[in-house]
Order: structure tokens, then C-alpha cells, then sequence
């Protein structure tokens, strides 16, 4: 057989049907021929048949019969009946039954094979489909990127069941633990999959450009404004808005935020005139906003309004259950975005991954994983080919533990005389080596913002030693 045609059956108890159809599609497809109902069974259950053209009528057997048969296999042909007594209520019967299209003998033989070709499309753009359909679902699966363990169960939970809802939601939780994953499975669950899933990272932009950002500006509102410009609000009409780093907006822009969500109405800079939209908003920080908002720096009433439903991140270390499912998720991820084949991660790597504390969270998981990927010369992901602070050498991030006993939880292993300070210079350090001293990049990595790296860096020092070497 002829793998690269499509396979036709043809089920008709006339044989020079049978026969007449063969010779006029045989040089396009690969034929098979069934005189009744046993023949075309056998046919459809030992060849993947893609189209099926059976005779309403195959003398004591029914046509109706062999489409309800071919329907129900795993990988049903697309079924087109045929029939001398053709009539409007038989062709609706068998539509309503799951046939592809309804012809009437005498067959016109170009018409068939234009039917068919028709027919070839449609069930290669309904394939195409299912296959999008599922790596989407793989890709945005709440268990698969965010893990199985009991503490993520009842968070899960409650990302099923407000997704499809209008409700607000607040997500909270260290640098790193994938709440922005979180966000885009919402919006992904959500009524409105197919629409717009706008991100701001409010951290990246001073006060006067977030405001800008996310509301727009009329041409001449302030000094560079030399054109209109459509705001984040308005270029997610319809759609998901998520503002990452929700902790860091000023004052001002927390007064239009709160008018944004309690009336869907916004104002670009520079214009008086409200404009509604109609946002689905989500925010993310890794701050206490509560605890902001005792401190006088966030609006309790825009706290409330965020806190409609909240989530709270939990960092890696206190669900390790899930380092392995990550892992092999990442693993995945990693070698389809790079155009490598998987491989699966050696036997001496998870100890030591189960054993670290993986300060950066998920991020950080994530960044190591594609490391080995990248790296891998061998079959399989080794500890070797991932980064060396996992195995206790380089100058990397310290490993913060080691396995212990098996059932009993790892043993702390960190020196005696390691200050904060000197393993959050370590950390930074590290950061800048991975990224080549791009500071925009080691502050992603680490999960601050860059006006925090850059703080820490003149703090510690460093920051006069990495401008030199890279600008971002």
C-alpha cells in the first residue's frame, strides 16, 4: 500500500459500481472494495480508511448500519452515503447520523473525486485541530506546569473553578513560583481563551510610563508624546489584562487602577473623555500587600478590589513532591523550543535536585533544565550537564541541603558562617555569570526588579564591574 495516499473504501453490492469507482479514483488513492457489510468491517478494522463511500442500500444489509459501525471506530473514515432512491428526508437521516455528504446514483465521477478531495480537507483540518487542541491543553495543563503536590491541590482547585468567572484575582507568592504560568492558565480556562492576554511587568517602568502604559495618552499630554498612543487597557478589550509586580505602582496610577476596575473605565493621559473596556484583570506580586497597605504605601480600597479571589503561591521547597513532574515538563518544553530530541534526566541528577532548596522557585528550576538540555552530549540529562552549585562545585548558589535517610527530609548542610549578605552576593553573582552580566536578564532570573538589581549591585559593589561589560 501507498502510505502517502489517502485510503478509500468503497461499499456497494453492484459490482460494476464497485468496479467503475475503483478504476476512476485508483491512480489519486488506495482503493479497497466491499460488497456488503462483513467485507467493509473487515476493511475498516485491519486499514486506516480515511474516506468511505457506501451504497444506502447493500441487499439484505444496511447502509445506515456500516456508517454507524464506521463511526464508532477510534479513527472514523469520513463516510459519504450513496443511493439510487435519493431523497431530501434520506439525505438529512443520514447527515443527522454523521455522514460527511449525500450523493445520488448515477454518480457524476467528477464530482466524486471533488467530493473527496473536499473531504480529505476537511478531516485534515479537523486532525490539525485536535492536534492544536491538545498541545494547547499540554502547554497550559494547570497540573502540568504547576505539579501534583498535596499543597497545590486545593490551589488547583480554585484556578478550575474561577477561570471561567469575571472575578479579580490576586496571586501571591516568592519570585519565581509561577504565577505568571498561573495568570495564562486562568486566562487560558477562561470564556475567553481566543481573546487578547495582555502582561505588564509594572516593576520595569518608572511612575509617568506605567501610567502611560496602561491607560494610553493623547498626542502633546506630556514632553516626548508626539503621537496618540492605546493603552494596555484598551489593547486587551475583551480579553485578560495581568499586571505582574502589582506591588510596585505609585500612588496615582493606584487611583486610576481603582477606577479601571470598579467602573471598566479608563482615561488616557492628557484626555478627559472615559473610555469603557471590558477587562478581565489578574495581579501578581511577591510583596505583603497587606502589610503595605498598614504601612500607608498601597490603597486599602484598591486591596480589596485586587483580593477578589487570592492565591498564594507556595515556594518549590515546600512541595519537592513536585520537582520531578516540573522536571519532566521543563524537559519536554526545553527540547521542542530548541529543536533537540528529549531526553529524559539521568539517575544521579534528581538526588541532587531533590536536595536543593532552588531559591529562585520555578524559575530557577527551569533555568537549570534548559542548562542541561542545552548541554547534554549523552543520551540522558546528567548532573554534570546541569549547573555545578547543584553538585557542590562552581561559584554558583549554594546547595542549601542534602538527601537524607529515605522518608526522612534533607539534612541542612549550609556553612555555619554564611551570612544572608554573603549568599545573596553569591546568588547575584551567579545571576550575572548566566546571563553574561546582563543585569536586565540576572534580575528576571532572580525574580526582582531591575531597579532592585541595580540597587543590591551598588550596593555590594558591583555595579561599576558590569556596566563595562554589558549595557541592557
Amino acid at each position: 500500500m501507498t502510505q502517502d495516499l489517502a485510503t478509500i473504501l468503497i461499499v456497494d453490492d453492484e459490482k460494476h459500481t464497485r468496479d467503475g469507482l475503483r478504476l476512476s479514483l485508483e491512480d489519486d488513492f488506495d482503493v479497497y472494495v466491499a460488497a456488503d457489510m462483513a467485507q467493509a468491517m473487515e476493511v475498516l478494522k485491519n486499514e486506516q480508511v480515511d474516506v468511505m463511500l457506501t451504497d444506502l442500500r447493500l441487499g439484505a444489509d444496511d447502509g445506515m448500519k456500516v456508517l454507524e459501525e464506521a463511526l464508532k471506530l477510534p479513527k472514523p473514515p469520513v463516510c459519504i452515503m450513496m443511493t439510487a432512491y435519493g431523497s431530501v428526508d434520506t439525505a438529512v437521516e443520514a447527515m443527522r447520523r454523521g455522514a460527511y455528504h449525500f450523493v445520488t446514483k448515477p454518480l457524476n465521477l467528477d464530482e466524486v473525486d471533488l467530493l473527496i478531495k473536499r473531504a480529505l480537507r476537511s478531516r485534515k483540518l479537523e486532525s490539525e485541530n485536535v492536534a492544536l487542541k491538545k498541545q494547547v491543553e499540554r502547554k497550559y495543563s494547570v497540573q502540568g506546569i504547576l505539579g501534583q503536590a498535596e499543597v497545590m491541590k486545593p490551589i488547583l482547585e480554585t484556578i478550575e473553578q474561577v477561570a471561567p468567572t469575571r472575578a479579580t484575582v490576586l496571586i501571591e507568592g516568592e519570585s519565581g513560583t509561577g504565577k505568571e504560568l498561573v495568570a495564562r492558565a486562568i486566562h487560558h480556562l477562561s470564556g475567553r481563551p481566543k481573546e487578547k492576554l495582555v502582561i505588564v511587568h509594572c516593576a520595569a517602568l518608572s511612575p509617568q510610563l506605567l501610567e502611560s502604559e496602561l491607560f494610553g495618552h493623547e498626542k502633546g499630554a506630556f514632553t516626548g508624546a508626539a503621537e496618540k498612543r492605546i493603552g494596555r487597557f484598551e489593547l486587551a478589550d475583551g480579553g485578560t489584562l495581568v499586571l505582574d509586580e502589582i506591588g510596585e505602582i505609585d500612588a496615582s496610577t493606584q487611583v486610576k487602577l481603582l477606577r479601571a476596575l470598579g467602573e471598566q473605565t479608563i482615561e488616557r493621559v492628557g484626555s478627559a473623555k472615559p473610555i469603557k473596556v471590558d477587562v478581565r484583570v489578574v495581579a501578581a506580586t511577591n510583596k505583603d500587600l497587606a502589610k503595605m497597605v498598614e504601612e500607608g504605601k498601597f490603597r486599602e480600597d484598591l486591596y480589596w478590589r485586587l483580593r477578589v479571589v487570592t492565591l498564594h503561591m507556595p515556594p518549590l521547597r515546600d512541595r519537592r513532591s513536585d520537582i520531578p513532574v516540573l522536571t519532566e515538563h521543563f524537559l519536554k518544553e526545553v527540547a521542542e523550543a530548541n529543536g533537540k530530541p528529549f531526553k529524559p534526566l539521568g539517575e544521579d541528577a534528581l538526588p541532587a535536585m531533590m536536595a536543593y532548596d532552588w531559591p529562585g522557585n520555578v524559575r530557577e528550576l527551569r533555568s537549570a533544565i534548559e542548562l542541561g538540555v542545552v548541554m547534554s552530549n549523552s543520551q540522558r540529562v546528567m548532573l554534570k550537564h546541569l549547573p555545578p552549585y547543584l553538585s557542590g562545585g562552581g561559584h554558583g548558589a549554594p546547595r542549601v541541603a542534602a538527601p537524607g535517610p529515605a522518608g526522612a527530609p534533607a539534612a541542612n548542610v549550609l556553612p555555619q558562617d554564611l551570612s544572608l549578605e554573603a549568599m545573596e552576593r553569591r546568588f547575584i553573582e551567579e545571576a550575572l555569570r548566566r546571563t553574561g552580566n546582563n543585569r536586565t536578564e540576572a534580575a528576571e532570573l532572580l525574580g526582582i526588579s531591575r531597579r532592585t538589581m541595580q540597587r543590591k549591585l551598588a550596593e555590594m559593589g558591583l555595579l561599576t564591574r558590569t556596566r563595562s561589560v554589558v549595557e541592557d
